[in-house]
């Protein structure tokens, strides 16, 4: 097919094509999107969007960031793989400056958020066999959480919807509500190697951990000596308003995975520990073929360098502040709850709404606004932490307009 005929197809031309050739787990919306500019996406008939959703989490500076594209373009005519055989100067510079910012150590570079909690949990399991406790291989999670899909990962996301047909999972793996001191105490014993958790759970709602049960999480970790394990996947790099959403309570892991934003859109995930607890993976234990690629490691770098900036943060913060403030005043006849931090925000439906989240994610896209949902029933706003004040309030009145003409007209996806 020639590129001419290419550029006279449609979005459902796309579509169609595409679900002749992807895998059919692959259910995109029927959008192709072209390029984009800051919080702007536009797609193949020339529509423009508000980009809300940010790649579920990942482009933190939003499309062709001028910084990102600088050093990219940069880095790409220089050097864009060398494995980890070998050094490269990003890689190294990015784990120092990442040491700067957070409790770990020492890091792993692999490519993804599951491949960074399955890291996670290899590295707590091989910690505790080199203390010689070769029983106390037991992880908890916890209900409604999210850790990824390759095997380890999935055996710690206890929702019985994504194991089905992969049976069996990896042993060694049990969960507890999130938010439950009692139930978690009532499993954690001497045979736990890890207790593992979001400080904010994505996929399960935007569902934040009640005050003070990180901490409890923290003691019973200690109590047992067990290893604490943040998944930061989505909650790092900025997105609540802080670097890390621990940081807002104060209590430090011995292991964090991170990915999505960490490299504004490229491949990259991490996985930082204490220097102890690093110490379990020697040469040999754990690697990735895409380790420390420059290429996305540079990009990391140029992430931490601008979220990092005087004031950036706190206008996260404000932003997100001001986003649910809205949201719950335009969503009060449908939403029971809104809820987040930073700008990770969750608007819930009420179970008697006349539409679901579903629901109001293609009206709104049909209106050019991209928002997704999480959890069963919950709206998911994670826009570029660039987004304008304008274009936030845009996406406002595009979510009041989108349940307006649902309350209309309500039709259930």
């Amino acid at each position: 097919m020639s590129m001419k005929n290419k550029e006279q197809l449609s979005n459902l031309d796309w579509f169609d094509r595409a679900r002749e050739v992807y895998t059919p787990n692959v259910v995109p919306a029927p959008l192709l999107l072209e390029r984009g500019q800051g919080t702007r996406v536009y797609d193949s008939e020339g529509r423009e969007y508000i980009d809300a959703i940010g790649g579920i989490a990942v482009s933190v500076l939003g499309h062709a960031h001028p910084r990102l594209v600088e050093v990219l373009t940069d880095q790409i005519s220089k050097l864009f793989h060398t494995s980890n055989l070998f050094l490269n100067g990003p890689a190294v510079e990015l784990a120092l400056t990442l040491k700067e910012v957070c409790f770990a150590d020492r890091f792993f570079f692999c490519n993804s958020g599951a491949e960074a909690n399955e890291g996670a949990i290899k590295l707590a399991r091989r910690y505790q066999w080199t203390q010689g406790q070769k029983s106390k291989h037991h992880i908890i999670s916890f209900n409604k959480g999210f850790h990824g899909r390759t095997y380890g990962a999935l055996a710690a996301t206890p929702q019985p919807k994504y194991h089905e047909g992969f049976a069996p999972m990896p042993e060694g793996f049990s969960s507890v509500d999130y938010g439950n001191v009692e139930e978690l105490r009532a499993v954690v014993n001497e045979d736990t190697a890890a207790i593992l958790i979001e400080p904010i759970q994505g996929e399960g709602g935007i569902n934040i951990s009640p005050t003070g049960f990180l901490a409890e999480c923290r003691k019973l970790a200690n109590e047992y000596q067990a290893l604490l394990i943040f998944d930061e996947v989505q909650t790092g790099c900025g997105r609540t308003g802080n670097i890390f959403a621990y940081e807002h309570e104060g209590v430090e892991p011995d292991i964090i995975s991170m990915a999505k934003g960490i490299a504004g859109g490229l491949p990259l995930g991490v996985v930082g520990a204490t220097s102890v607890v690093a110490e379990a993976f020697q040469p040999g234990t754990h690697n990735s073929t895409y380790s420390g690629n420059p290429l996305s490691c540079r990009a990391g770098l140029a992430v931490l360098e601008i979220i990092t900036a005087p004031g950036f943060l706190a206008s996260v913060q404000k932003k997100g502040q001001w986003l649910q403030s809205e949201l719950k005043r335009v969503g009060q006849d449908v939403f029971s709850d809104v809820r987040g931090r930073g700008l990770l925000v969750g608007a819930e439906l009420r179970p008697d709404a006349p539409m679901n989240a579903a629901d109001v994610v293609a009206q709104a896209r049909q209106l050019g606004l991209l928002i997704h949902v999480a959890g069963s029933n919950v709206v998911r706003f994670a826009p570029p932490l660039i987004i304008s004040d304008d274009d936030l309030a845009q996406a406002v009145a595009i979510t009041s307009q989108a349940i307006s003409a649902l309350m209309k007209s309500p039709v259930r996806t």
